[in-house]
């Protein structure tokens, strides 16, 4: 007798599927040839070490040093999204955040290490604080000096005094002083204008609903073009009972001359779009052209100096700055003036 084989129930067709549970916080970090930093990071942000549902959306910006394999075979819950090629910062966060299905987004650069239960207490005053629009945390260096987590907003007087053929004279001091925010308080959490970029959490609806990252900027000034458009209808917070770590321009150092170059262009490009006058811009644009070449002589001086004095390390910062100078000067120039 033929045994008759029991049949499955079938799930009637009105049922609705099970759905995963929507992520708290999506962090969504953009890399380009930092394999090492990359993976430290990525060791921090663990959902138990967090205390939150937690996604992780990396996008790799066309890196040559195995950075994107590290991360799919090491990281394999991690969602990876590899570009050909290296398609800027702003441009790659967004594609992040359109991958991303978070209720906040933690934009995050790669060369940090995020503390357990950061990420836990940012929800938490992100929840209790619906008037912030964006949040950035404290970041300090691997020494433990607090660095300068943000700032007002740039203005060309503020940046005209940081060049060699202006700062000797002291003309714009006062101006510099207030944009790098001199003097004011760092250890309470206060409005800000600006958030450096290396950690920002803001809801994924404002985020969305002001347009994302302007993907007019390539590497530089897009997180003060980002505070400013949030800035309009929410509050900017620096929370610094929240910390992060980040090396600081570790990622800029080994790409020096793209860093350097596309900060500056960057930078030119937020002061027209914030309605910076054409004569002021024009200005800051031909002191920019002409100083480029008096800091080339001054740090040329200063890595032949250190050199004779055996001061190796110094004298590799001088080369570096040397390095950068001269990726600006060759591949800059026409990307200023049309900035």
């Amino acid at each position: 007798m033929t045994q008759r084989r029991p049949t499955r129930r079938s799930v009637p067709s009105n049922t609705p599927p099970r759905r995963a549970t929507r992520p708290d916080i999506s962090v969504c970090i953009v890399n380009w040839n930092c394999r090492s930093l990359l993976q430290a990071c990525l060791r921090s942000l663990r959902a138990k070490k967090q205390g939150v549902r937690l996604e992780v959306v990396v996008v790799d910006n066309g890196s040559t040093d195995g950075a994107a394999d590290l991360v799919e075979r090491r990281f394999p819950r991690v969602r990876l999204i590899r570009n050909a090629d290296n398609r800027g910062f702003a441009r790659a966060n967004n594609q992040a955040a359109q991958a991303a299905r978070g209720r906040y987004l933690f934009f995050l650069n790669n060369d940090t290490v995020v503390p357990p239960g950061t990420l836990r207490r940012l929800l938490d005053y992100a929840q209790t604080h619906p008037e912030a629009g964006l949040i950035g945390p404290r970041l300090r260096d691997p020494t433990g000096r607090a660095q300068v987590s943000y700032r007002k907003r740039p203005t060309v007087s503020a940046l005209l005094h940081r060049t060699c053929l202006l700062r000797w004279t002291g003309l714009f001091r006062r101006a510099y002083r207030r944009y790098r925010g001199r003097g004011e308080d760092q250890i309470t959490t206060r409005p800000a204008e600006v958030l450096m970029g290396a950690a920002l959490l803001v809801r994924r609806r404002l985020f969305f609903e002001v347009g994302g990252w302007d993907e007019g900027f390539t590497f530089g000034g897009e997180d003060i073009d980002l505070c400013t458009r949030i800035g309009r209808i929410r509050a900017i917070v620096y929370h610094p009972e929240v910390e992060v770590l980040h090396h600081g321009r570790a990622s800029s150092r080994r790409h020096a001359g793209y860093a350097y170059t596309h900060t500056l262009v960057g930078i030119t490009h937020y002061l027209r779009k914030s309605g910076t006058p054409l004569p002021a811009l024009w200005l800051y644009k031909a002191v920019l052209m002409l100083d480029a070449p008096l800091q080339a002589v001054d740090h040329a001086g200063q890595y032949l100096w250190r050199r004779l004095r055996g001061q190796h390390t110094k004298a590799g910062k001088s080369l570096l700055v040397l390095r950068s100078l001269g990726h600006f000067l060759t591949h800059g120039l026409v990307a200023l003036w049309r900035a």
